[in-house]
């Protein structure tokens, strides 16, 4: 491996990686050993928790005690928390003079050859292109590597009508964006989750995006990202009004992004129809009573019958899918 400290720095771009945590005390400290390992200069490492209730923020504190090796670090803990998407543009803040920021998440390990491939690739499209993905190595908890995880071909999405025919199969933890992406449609909020799905729409709309062949990151199993298992009717119900709570951020974010790209005539309707679907889960789960919630499904008229009827279930009577999740329950033992 190339000692960073003996590279032309010089000559190169100043880059960002954003190592950012939220209680993964246990898989922190190697998400900043491979931070620290990169074969790139000059690298500026920001390592930021948000706001944990476990000690991740002591375990970052001890993984950066005494480190005195080529790369400027930046140790941030958030007084609250602010959710990945607001997260990782607070800790874009505190490296203002790089030019590519490189997503890392506090469960995954990059590779040390990850900046300076990204950078490589950069360099090579003349930095036109906004965002960089890579495939992923998919690793299990003991270190053992899988299979290799590949997200879509980005550079064959050339507007927002390519993005809704075929939407990309996206990974933010092996992403790099362009600080102008990030400065030309401004922060992401609080509330945001999906940050990659939200980057790629966002740089499909001004420089564009490609996918790498080389894998670049080690990606954990199990992490914060992970499908959780519902076994009962209370917890299909907490996945809908949790995923409703962003999709209510995300969706008016990109009909926005939509409008200032000026293509907000193909996403237009679709995401519109989604939006307002978000808006009947919001309403029905709000009404305070069986009657009100009656009204809210009968009033929605351009939300799907189908999901009026299974969310009216949900809302109003639960209890009648007690058998099925009694089913489910058995099977999975």
């Amino acid at each position: 491996m190339p000692d960073p400290s003996t590279l032309p720095a010089a000559m190169n771009p100043p880059v960002a990686m954003l190592v950012i945590a939220y209680n993964q005390r246990q898989t922190i400290a190697a998400a900043i050993e491979g931070a620290l390992a990169q074969d790139y200069a000059p690298l500026t490492i920001v390592v930021s928790d948000d706001a944990s209730t476990d000690d991740s923020f002591a375990v970052m504190q001890r993984s950066l005690d005494g480190y005195a090796g080529p790369h400027r670090v930046v140790l941030n803990r958030n007084p609250r928390n602010l959710g990945v998407g607001a997260h990782l543009s607070h800790a874009a803040s505190l490296c203002p003079e790089a030019e590519l920021l490189f997503v890392t998440a506090g469960d995954d390990v990059s590779l040390p050859q990850r900046c300076r491939v990204v950078v490589d690739a950069w360099l090579a499209n003349g930095k036109k292109v906004d965002l960089i993905a890579a495939p992923l190595e998919d690793v299990d908890a003991g270190g053992r590597v899988h299979a290799v995880i590949t997200p879509s071909d980005l550079s064959r999405y050339r507007n927002l009508r390519d993005w809704l025919a075929d939407p990309p199969h996206v990974i933010g933890a092996a992403q790099a964006w362009t600080r102008r992406l990030l400065e030309h449609y401004g922060p992401l909020p609080t509330g945001v989750v999906a940050e990659d799905l939200i980057m790629v729409f966002r740089a499909i709309g001004l420089g564009g995006a490609i996918t790498l062949a080389e894998p670049l990151v080690r990606y954990r199993r199990g992490g914060i990202s992970r499908r959780v298992r519902t076994l009962h009717a209370s917890d299909v119900v907490a996945r809908v009004l949790k995923n409703n709570r962003h999709a209510l951020v995300e969706l008016p974010l990109l009909l926005t992004d939509a409008r200032r790209m000026g293509q907000l005539d193909a996403v237009e309707a679709v995401l519109t129809a989604r939006l307002e679907r978000e808006r009947f889960i919001r309403a029905l789960f709000d009404a305070k009573s069986t009657v009100q919630r009656l009204q809210v499904v009968l009033r929605a008229l351009s939300v799907p019958w189908s999901l009026r009827a299974r969310m009216a279930v949900y809302a109003i009577c639960p209890a009648l899918l007690a058998p099925w999740f009694w089913l489910k329950r058995r099977v999975a033992r």
